[in-house]
């Protein structure tokens, strides 16, 4: 290419005028960053224990480890159908009519790369822009900066110790008569709090949405993660919800990429074509190794426990550590806490927990940018070992100051 023609094209590329896309300015995932620089220092040899990412320290059923090692042997790894193979489909169908009594018809069922793409693909398929979805605050970050990314306006409604950190159809209907909203998103079991929503009020959610024409997208991706209060599906209650799960958490196959979605029925041939266009498909060797996971129920309740006697452990400790109007922490792996008192905000809080004893936590304001500045998310989904140290370091590193 003669200079002239490079210079041409250098050009244009640092031309001021280039920008990025308004979708493009959203908030970043805190709870990420936090897990990055935790890397950063195991990396450089510090012994550093992360209570900050929602990530199981088991690993994937010995099952699915089996099934991708075979499938591996036997050489080819393909495309599938955009919503997924049809034993694995037919599997989860076959769940929740066990669990839930509930018969879904498996072309409803669409595999995906994680829950991640079973909101985008929701969110796509059920939505124009300009929508609006109400979702709780705190809740999970990235359901408000996809919205954003893809156009949706989250209405975020705060919730706090007062209700028990839940989101109700009577405070729903409130927000409703002032502003309507086309979508109502609810986590139950809910992240960073760990909270669940009772049956009663869950049904009445669901009922809300029914009656206002608004569609409810259920996500249930700490299903079976539930201590001691009864856990429900969306599906119980009506056909018209869309329903995300995950095989990261229970089945603890985090970076195995791969989740499903029930869709109701109008958004089944359009979930598939979008599908079709992002994706292709969901990974076909981590589809073959979740349908083994399925099946991995003994192993994987033997996991819970130990996520059982750590929440013990968070429940006892952290109030003598100085954390206050704690979560109820009822299921998932979370508790969602105010930091002990002191001069410090919760970003200051966890990056000098970090620094000065190696305890990776993430801040608050990753899931309520109002009120989450004295605030901090802690994982119990590591070790025994590990958590009993970190909330020792994490006592010591409270009291110096």
């Amino acid at each position: 290419m003669a200079e002239a023609d490079c210079e041409h094209k250098r050009g244009i590329m640092d031309t001021p005028g280039f920008k990025p896309s308004a979708r493009a300015h959203v908030e970043p995932f805190r709870a990420m960053a936090v897990m990055a620089a935790a890397n950063r220092l195991k990396a450089a040899g510090s012994k550093v224990l992360s209570l900050a990412v929602g990530q199981p320290a088991a690993p994937a059923p010995r099952a699915a480890r089996e099934a991708a090692q075979a499938m591996l042997a036997h050489g080819r790894v393909a495309y599938t159908d955009a919503m997924g193979r049809a034993d694995i489909r037919e599997a989860i169908a076959g769940h929740y009519e066990q669990a839930h009594g509930v018969v879904i018809d498996p072309r409803r069922v669409m595999i995906t790369s994680g829950a991640s793409a079973g909101f985008n693909i929701a969110f796509l398929a059920a939505f124009d822009v300009g929508a609006r979805i109400a979702i709780a605050s705190p809740g999970y970050p990235a359901y408000r900066n996809i919205m954003r990314a893809l156009g949706i306006e989250p209405v975020e409604i705060a919730v706090g110790p007062t209700e028990d950190y839940v989101l109700t159809a009577d405070r729903l209907e409130g927000v409703f008569a002032e502003r309507p909203f086309q979508g109502v998103l609810i986590a139950n079991p809910a992240n960073p709090t760990g909270t669940m929503t009772s049956p009663e009020d869950f049904r009445a959610i669901v009922e809300f949405c029914d009656r206002r024409g608004v569609r409810f997208i259920s996500d249930e991706i700490y299903h079976r993660l539930g201590f001691g209060k009864p856990e429900v599906s969306a599906l119980e209650f009506t056909q018209s919800a869309v329903v995300v799960n995950s095989f990261s958490k229970y089945y603890a196959m985090t970076g195995w990429r791969i989740g499903w979605a029930v869709l109701p029925e109008d958004l089944v041939e359009v979930s598939e074509r979008i599908g079709q266009n992002l994706y292709i498909s969901a990974s076909e060797i981590s589809q073959v190794a979740a349908l083994a996971a399925l099946g991995a129920s003994e192993e994987l309740d033997a996991v819970r426990e130990t996520y059982r006697r750590n929440r013990e452990r968070m429940i006892a400790e952290l109030p003598g550590i100085g954390f206050r109007d704690i979560a109820p922490i009822d299921g998932a792996f979370y508790a969602y806490a105010a930091i002990p008192d002191g001069d410090w905000n919760a970003t200051q809080f966890a990056k000098a927990l970090l620094d000065e004893s190696l305890v990776a936590v993430t801040p608050g304001i990753d899931f309520d940018p109002v009120s989450g500045a004295r605030f901090v998310r802690l994982s119990y989904a590591c070790d025994e070992t590990s958590l009993a140290e970190a909330l020792e370091r994490m006592g010591h590193f409270v009291t110096r100051r």
